[in-house]
């Protein structure tokens, strides 16, 4: 059974072969080869050669902790206030700078604090930039994942309708898909401009000179934001084609059924609509979800990563430390950190979404 089995489709397999062929050689290859790199202290151009140095990449990327640090008292056990009235805290490099009795926390730095009572908790790392850029990137996700899918399904339901002209404008949501990235960041690259850009006008127009214009890619507020809106609008026209698909594979007679039940548009969209797009949804999700985590062409276009890498991303890290600063090791472990939480990601939303 299975030589009869194998033989009836060998053409098939013979089609999928190249198939295979090219995922070896450009994600399984070199995701092996990127692991093996980031056990090492593998750079672009050294005189010295490369060492194994097993998990010490891992280490320093991931090592996160919170420290617990004190005011300071007088000679009387009373906290001294600053100037800006709140309690004097010592310095977080007193204890993370060779001090022997906190060796947990020596080469690490403040990213962020809060105040819990008297005390400052203080959360210390020894690689800040990839926490920020990590921070960054599920915080992109969570955003435009939800936001991109929704807008994109709610232009699929306006062009889906039969009337003249439609194509029209299908072809203009479209439109920014074909433009390269590239051209896009430039472009609202001048939008964004804080001196004399688009959006600042538009928006002091409509507020009658009210509105004070800001840098939107300059600001750390702000900036992230900007990128996000930008990335929307470029790529919302793809996932409204599949979204479209989606929806003319819908039996009509299901419409004019709740249609002869007298059922709302609501309804009808809750009970007939939404449930014949499931497949679509999960398509559509994942892609989102893939494409977000792939975010690089914006960051290096427009920011850099900035101001103070309040736009860095993961992707643009690994290919900062990697080619940039010539460290291929830190970029390869980069890199196999982000295969692991895409994958991990990838089979949560589809143990959700599978069949029930």
């Amino acid at each position: 059974m299975a030589s009869k089995l194998t033989t009836s489709n060998r053409a098939g397999w013979a089609f999928a072969l190249p198939g295979f062929g090219l995922i070896a050689m450009f994600i399984v290859v070199p995701f092996f080869f990127a692991f093996f790199l980031s056990l090492t202290n593998q750079r672009l151009i050294s005189p010295n050669p490369t060492e194994f140095i097993g998990l010490s990449n891992y280490k320093n990327l991931l090592s996160i902790s919170v420290l617990t640090i004190d005011p300071e008292t007088d000679a009387d056990g009373q906290v001294l206030i600053g100037d800006d009235g709140q309690p004097s805290y010592p310095a977080v490099r007193s204890f993370t700078r060779n001090n022997p009795d906190f060796p947990q926390y020596n080469g690490m730095r403040e990213w962020f604090r809060w105040q819990s009572g008297d005390q400052a908790k203080v959360v210390v790392a020894k690689d800040v930039v990839f926490w920020k850029s990590l921070r960054n990137t599920l915080m992109f996700v969570l955003v435009v994942a939800p936001l991109q899918g929704a807008i994109a399904l709610g232009l699929a339901l306006l062009v889906n309708q039969k009337l003249r002209g439609m194509n029209i404008y299908r072809a203009i949501y479209f439109m920014p898909v074909v433009v390269s990235i590239v051209v896009v960041s430039l472009l609202f690259r001048f939008i964004y401009d804080g001196d004399d850009g688009l959006l600042n006008n538009i928006l002091s127009a409509l507020s009658f000179g009210l509105f004070e214009g800001r840098d939107w890619l300059g600001s750390e507020s702000s900036a992230l934001g900007a990128i996000m809106g930008m990335s929307i609008w470029q790529a919302v026209g793809f996932h409204m084609v599949i979204w479209l698909s989606g929806l003319q594979t819908i039996s009509p007679t299901l419409y004019e059924a709740s249609s002869i039940e007298g059922a709302s548009k609501w309804q009808t969209f809750r009970y007939v609509t939404w449930p014949g797009l499931r497949n679509t949804a999960v398509l559509v999700l994942i892609v989102i979800t893939m494409q977000a985590f792939a975010l690089f062409a914006q960051i290096d276009v427009m920011t850099n990563g900035g101001p103070l890498d309040s736009t860095t991303t993961v992707v643009f890290q690994a290919v900062e430390r990697g080619y940039g600063k010539q460290d291929i090791s830190g970029g390869a472990t980069i890199s196999v950190i982000l295969f692991l939480l895409v994958l991990t990601i990838s089979l949560i939303q589809r143990y959700l979404t599978r069949e029930k």
